[in-house]
């Protein structure tokens, strides 16, 4: 008979597969769903946005696109934003407590454009050549956070390109809003599936420095991305 979502974790489950299928007590449960909940409110506006934004387009109706596309572009840098405040919140109690997950690599396959795949490579290899767990899982953070900044990035510029009518090449602008968007997509479920590992290995008495750092971090005020290439940082 499997445990209820109270009871706790008696040992560290051997993989990201059972880490993600373990129930976790009532209170790292309340904290995984609190934070989960708050990531796909962001995530579902967005989409709605954007669909709005495709289906107003499909239609020929080009100055509604348009707005929705500028609209995409500002709940893109929301979802943005609580993302890197995860992902900060985990990287920052981490580095205090020594607390450490399961984690795996980043799989170029799971994304679709240029950028995250590039990173995704590079943050692979890398990885193989870490032999600290401490060391991969701040690096996973880290590559994670740079390509959800670059994303954001990229988007803001293409949407508000097609916002402003100024886009070049409209049809290929259009598609990389929906990769990007893919993308993300991709950056979010990594994220919520090193919570829930994150969660797994916390002791109890964590718990809630750890929440009061996930509010902090996720209360940031959101401002959109000044595009810098990594070229020139």
């Amino acid at each position: 008979m499997g445990k209820s979502r109270g009871e706790s974790c008696p040992q560290r489950p051997r993989s990201v597969r059972a880490d993600w299928f373990a129930p976790l007590p009532v209170e790292k449960h309340r904290l995984f769903e609190a934070a989960e909940d708050k990531l796909e409110i962001s995530y579902r506006m967005l989409s709605v946005a954007l669909d709005e934004a495709f289906a107003r387009r499909g239609e020929g109706l080009l100055a509604c696109a348009q707005l929705h596309a500028g609209v995409s572009a500002d709940l893109f840098d929301r979802l943005a934003a609580r993302l890197l405040a995860a992902l900060r919140a985990l990287e920052d109690h981490g580095r205090h407590f020594g607390t450490l997950p399961n984690l795996t690599v980043l799989n170029p396959e799971f994304f679709r454009g240029e950028t995250a795949q590039r990173m995704a490579r590079k943050s692979s290899l890398l990885q193989t050549v870490l032999f600290s767990g401490r060391s991969k899982f701040f690096h996973k953070l880290r590559a994670l956070a740079e390509t959800v900044e670059d994303l954001q990035g990229e988007f803001r510029e293409v949407a508000q390109e097609i916002a402003d009518g100024a886009s070049v090449h409209p049809g290929a602008s259009w598609d990389a809003l929906e990769v990007l968007h893919y993308d993300l997509n991709t950056c979010l479920r990594e994220t919520i599936v090193v919570l829930k590992c994150f969660l797994c290995v916390l002791p109890n008495e964590e718990v809630q420095p750890f929440w009061q750092k996930l509010k902090v971090c996720a209360e940031l005020p959101v401002k959109p991305l000044v595009r810098v290439s990594r070229a020139s940082r």
